[in-house]
């Protein structure tokens, strides 16, 4: 009924088929994805990637979306139980392009990662008979409670996703549809195909349950980098400002605080250098991701250029600030500076834009 179909699989008679292997690196572009979906043309199943549990199962799968590898597939499995109640519908295994079926190029098997339990609704990774360690790109739902039947099954059906929203009554629907023998007397790898509107002679696309899976990857969280390394100030508070330089390589960043005093100094007073009321005060900690929490130092007892003993206040016995980067144009001073009793917050952006480009550069990398 297929139309220049060519499979003669012997291996295809345990229900949960893969076949073919090919060599390929684990794709990292789409690695942050949480979620996948699943498009037919009866509605679209989404799915949560459960990475916590199976984190190379769910890599393996999101390199087949990566690679478009899942584009002009088709659920070939439908089956049911012996009571007649949904058991699982498969996919992921094969196209149909042109009138033509043909397998689904596979990347190399993936060791077995089961540990959740095939209930209804969770998806799994099909594999060959007798072999824990051979699955491919093969994917199933399971439509009941199958866990008396899969989790001891060959080293247990690796569960990667958990099927959310409405995505179970599109499952229910597929799995509704009538079925028919595909293979005739030549195997069993479409012997529970289902089929839309067809009635006789060579299937159709519009006949077969196509799918195509994407996934959506999370952008990534912004991280601290060199691209910050700049003047910052706030626009309304005019003459002051602060030089923040970021150390990649001991994780660590600094920031310099140029501002005044909390009170302006008594009427009449001087300074050889500069205003009286200048301040200055100094700052570092660790880059955790956007933020960093630093702790504030004073020096005190110098001159202007001239060499002499410098005092220092122990780090943190002043206070901290809390630096927070959203992205590479805007971030976020906190302080708290406990000696004064002084807590508020400041938001900052560049003085000039020319390590913007850098800061983006990094990010991105």
């Amino acid at each position: 009924m297929f139309k220049s179909i060519s499979f003669g699989l012997t291996e295809s008679k345990h229900p949960f088929l893969v076949i073919l292997l090919a060599s390929a690196i684990l794709l990292p572009i789409i690695a942050q994805a949480k979620t996948a979906t699943i498009q037919t043309p009866l509605g679209d199943i989404e799915i949560e990637l459960l990475e916590a549990d199976a984190p190379n199962t769910v890599a393996n799968f999101l390199q087949y979306i990566e690679a478009n590898r899942y584009d002009k597939t088709f659920i070939h499995r439908s089956a049911r139980k012996a009571d007649n109640s949904g058991f699982v519908i498969q996919g992921g295994g094969f196209t149909f392009i042109d009138d033509l079926v043909d397998s689904v190029a596979t990347f190399p098997p993936i060791d077995n990662e089961f540990g959740i339990s095939n209930t209804r609704g969770t998806v799994a990774m099909a594999k060959l008979g007798g072999q824990p360690d051979s699955a491919t790109s093969q994917w199933f739902i399971n439509l009941s409670d199958n866990s008396d039947i899969l989790d001891d099954q060959n080293g247990g059906f690796t569960v990667f996703a958990r099927v959310i929203d409405d995505g179970m009554a599109v499952a229910d629907a597929i799995s509704d549809l009538p079925t028919l023998d595909a293979d005739g007397s030549s195997g069993s790898t479409f012997d529970t195909l289902p089929v839309i509107n067809y009635s006789s002679g060579n299937i159709l696309e519009e006949n077969l349950v196509m799918t195509a899976v994407s996934a959506e990857s999370e952008p990534a969280a912004f991280v601290m980098n060199p691209g910050l390394n700049d003047a910052w100030f706030n626009r309304s508070t005019s003459g002051q400002g602060f030089f923040i330089t970021v150390f990649p390589v001991l994780n660590a960043v600094s920031l310099a605080w140029f501002t005044y005093d909390t009170e302006l100094p008594p009427e009449g007073a001087s300074a050889n250098l500069g205003d009286p009321g200048h301040r200055w005060m100094t700052a570092v900690g660790a880059i955790d991701g956007n933020r960093a929490v630093l702790d504030i130092e004073f020096a005190s007892g110098g001159l202007f250029d001239t060499s002499s003993e410098i005092e220092r206040t122990e780090p943190g016995s002043v206070g901290t600030i809390t630096l927070t980067f959203e992205d590479c144009n805007t971030g976020l001073v906190e302080y708290d500076i406990t000696t004064i009793d002084q807590q508020g917050s400041v938001p900052i952006e560049r003085v000039a834009t020319d390590n913007v480009a850098l800061c983006e550069a990094l990010s991105t990398n």
